[in-house]
């Protein structure tokens, strides 16, 4: 979520706060750890653990994140399907079959009652390698006109209790009148975890409860009476104990290389479309989301972008604000959905994750995968920005001689400046740690590495290493 420590995505420290339940719990984590909450013993060890399906990366810092995602013919032959069943293909997949059954929904932004057919999956239970402290789940997926989905986590503690099943998003690519309206859902919680909008979050990290496992269920629905159906070609969770830092070890540079990714700027689109999360000056995730898409070749047709004003330049932003909104969030920084928003685009993957280091984005820039990042810091913090923001995404294109960090920051005046070089020391501290001082002196959230990863779905063997490397598969 585009949210840290109390206000939205390129909002200064200065802004008007908009908290929600996440702001609220990631305050009173910090809060615990400035008072000497040090992790217990047994998250220290589980921190050192290697990330699902592969030892240790020798060299490399121990991974405290484990992600864990369903992709291959066999993932969707190995859960448990009510209605649903697997296509076999380039890209595997799972569709609506006979359907379980038919259920209502009352789409809480339209007021709409409607009936749907449904079909389910739910995924073996997966023991992560990590316990973990937070869970993000993404996807991806196909969801013609009068379909959608719905994706939930449900997890089990280390004391051997389970949570309840969490929405963790109604998702649809469409808005028109035979979709719902994409939407997180508030007020989740048992009292030892909640849901922030994006993200499953222990209560109480500093107490020493963690998620142990989790299974995750999908729910496909369609019109009652259709053939159409959604598809979902992948679905995967990023389960971290992050250990609670203002600073992180300082990583040895690495090769130089930059990338071509398109360039744009959010805040030529101020004022546009306010809708949308108040137009284009809290635009960061979908500008970014639409550069590393087009990168990868994604292109909208002129159909597609025929609702945007002709007056107004690189309409492809403003398309992708409208399709990542989340509309209970009420804005456009959803990390899941701008992931999904990605993975529309034809032969496009999309994942969320933590990364533990420049090493980490130096290994992906090397093999040709740009990173979209998000980070929070006083104006000081990072020379060259020219603003504090507490929460904002850019796109990690290179790195130079020196090591240090080549961004395309949508936080520019225009075009031509969002290419931006940051300096090495101060950009991975600001991106890696989660813990940190607003400009009232106050210990809020960091995001703790949170990157969007867009790749090809079939990449090539020198891609595939590279995001086996950083625990992507």
């Amino acid at each position: 979520m585009c949210v840290v420590g109390g206000a939205r995505c390129c909002e200064s420290e200065t802004g008007p706060a908009q908290p929600s339940r996440r702001i609220v719990l990631a305050a009173a984590a910090a809060a615990a750890a400035v008072a000497g909450g040090a992790l217990p013993a047994a998250a220290r060890a589980a921190s050192g653990a290697a990330p699902s399906g592969g030892a240790a990366n020798p060299g490399r810092a121990a991974r405290p994140v484990d992600y864990r995602s369903w992709t291959t013919l066999g993932d969707w032959r190995s859960g448990t399907a009510r209605g649903t069943r697997p296509v076999a293909g380039a890209r595997p997949g799972l569709v609506i079959g006979d359907p379980a059954g038919t259920t209502e929904y009352t789409d809480p932004h339209t007021g709409t009652t409607a009936t749907w057919e449904y079909a389910t999956w739910t995924s073996p239970v997966h023991r992560l390698a990590v316990p973990a402290t937070e869970a993000i789940a993404s996807w991806n997926a196909r969801t013609p006109a009068g379909t959608w989905i719905q994706v939930e986590l449900k997890g089990t503690y280390s004391d051997g209790s389970d949570t309840p099943w969490y929405v963790m998003g109604r998702w649809a690519a469409g808005d028109g009148e035979r979709d719902i309206r994409r939407t997180s859902v508030d007020d989740q919680g048992d009292g030892r975890s909640s849901v922030w909008t994006d993200t499953l979050s222990v209560d109480d990290a500093a107490g020493g409860l963690r998620l142990a496992s989790y299974r995750v269920r999908l729910t496909l629905h369609r019109r009652p009476g259709t053939r159409a159906t959604p598809t979902v070609w992948r679905v995967g969770t990023m389960g971290s104990d992050v250990p609670d830092r203002f600073t992180v070890p300082a990583s040895a540079p690495g090769p130089a290389r930059e990338l071509r990714v398109p360039r744009y700027s959010q805040e030529i689109h101020k004022g546009q479309y306010p809708e949308y999360d108040n137009g284009g000056e809290a635009w960061c995730s979908p500008t970014s989301s639409q550069m590393v898409v087009e990168y990868w070749g994604g292109r909208l047709t002129e159909e597609q972008l025929a609702w945007v004003d002709p007056s107004y330049a690189d309409p492809q932003v403003c398309h992708a604000a409208r399709y990542t909104y989340d509309n209970q969030y009420s804005g456009c920084g959803n990390w899941p959905f701008n992931a999904a928003y990605a993975a529309t685009f034809e032969g496009l993957q999309g994942v969320v994750t933590r990364l533990g280091s420049l090493t980490d984005l130096e290994t992906l820039v090397a093999a040709g995968i740009p990173a979209i990042t998000s980070q929070s810091f006083l104006e000081e913090e990072l020379t060259g920005a020219g603003y504090g923001t507490a929460g904002h995404l850019m796109t990690v294109i290179g790195f130079t001689a020196d090591g240090d960090v080549i961004a395309n920051d949508p936080a520019s005046d225009d075009n031509d400046a969002v290419r931006r070089v940051y300096r090495r020391r101060e950009w991975e501290n600001i991106w890696l740690r989660t813990k940190r001082y607003n400009a009232d002196g106050k210990a809020v959230s960091g995001t703790g590495g949170v990157c969007y990863l867009y790749f090809p779905a079939h990449p090539s063997p020198r891609q595939s290493e590279a995001l086996a490397a950083v625990g992507v598969r």
